[in-house]
């Protein structure tokens, strides 16, 4: 009977005992978790305010020219300035054709460097005797003054009126190549044209962000919403559009969105294996792009 409560007394003692140190850990483990939460709400709210105020830099990359600065272009060209206001410049090359102009291009470029960048992609609509007019945005190039995208918007239409003093509607192509693309697909949704042609094209500014950050609220953060889709509903020109699967920089997924926004004979063309940079090195790129221009 003794030795009965003896091993009940000691029984007991060991499992309240016990108590305290399960209290113990617990506590810590609870403190380790909150802590961590602590540090990666911290970590969340540093890249979101970072990624906020940065995006511009992240998203933007342009070379600045002096106005002064000669181009060197091996094609026939010719170079004009607009005074936007006091402290803005638009600046406009003209790459020329060879054979009777049929028509212009007007060329809206990527989100890098500037028209120089572009330059080399004059042949392929000069050769079928097209000029091609390139625009540089706010701050690239010889262009200067402060980049929104009210702006980009409006020195499209510039240069839009700027080929109407030459050119019918039924004469004009809408070209936009990656950034551009928006732009692009903006003015023909209110401006005449005979076609609208989209290479490497987003569904809207959001979306692009959204690869790269897709835990931010990146519609309320985006400084430019530049919102394609929305602008195709409301193109009445035939629409053609080129992606590549292979594309890291705007998705074949991004672009693939657009289509339920395309009309009944517009085209979009999977170009398999195409990067975001080199559809121009595709045979098929090529072959239907002088196709369309010959139309």
């Amino acid at each position: 009977m003794v030795k009965f409560a003896s091993a009940y007394v000691k029984t007991s003692a060991d499992k309240y005992s016990q108590l305290p140190i399960d209290h113990t850990f617990a506590a810590v483990k609870r403190k380790t978790i909150f802590r961590w939460v602590k540090v990666l709400l911290l970590i969340y709210c540093v890249v979101g305010i970072a990624l906020y105020y940065l995006q511009d830099k992240l998203m933007l990359h342009p070379a600045p020219l002096s106005i002064n600065e000669k181009y060197n272009f091996e094609y026939p060209h010719k170079e004009i300035n607009i005074p936007y206001s006091s402290n803005s410049n638009i600046n406009i090359v003209q790459f020329q054709t060879s054979q009777l102009a049929r028509g212009v291009v007007l060329y809206f470029h990527g989100n890098r460097n500037n028209i120089s960048h572009y330059a080399r992609f004059a042949p392929e609509f000069t050769r079928n005797g097209y000029e091609v007019w390139m625009i540089d945005y706010p701050g690239f190039g010889k262009s200067t003054g402060e980049f929104s995208e009210q702006r980009l918007y409006d020195w499209a239409l510039i240069l839009y009126k700027l080929a109407r003093t030459k050119y019918t509607p039924d004469s004009i192509i809408i070209f936009g190549k990656s950034m551009g693309t928006g732009i692009a697909a903006q003015l023909a949704s209110v401006r005449d044209t005979r076609r609208l042609i989209l290479e490497t094209p987003y569904y809207s500014f959001p979306s692009v962000i959204s690869q790269y950050a897709p835990i931010y609220p990146v519609n309320q953060m985006a400084h430019f919403k530049i919102p394609t889709f929305q602008y195709l509903k409301n193109v009445a020109a035939p629409i053609s559009i080129f992606h590549g699967t292979d594309d890291r920089v705007i998705t074949y997924r991004n672009a693939r969105k657009l289509q339920p926004y395309l009309k009944k004979d517009d085209e979009f063309i999977t170009i398999e294996g195409g990067s975001h940079n080199d559809l121009h090195k595709f045979p098929l790129f090529q072959q239907k792009l002088d196709s369309l221009l010959k139309l």
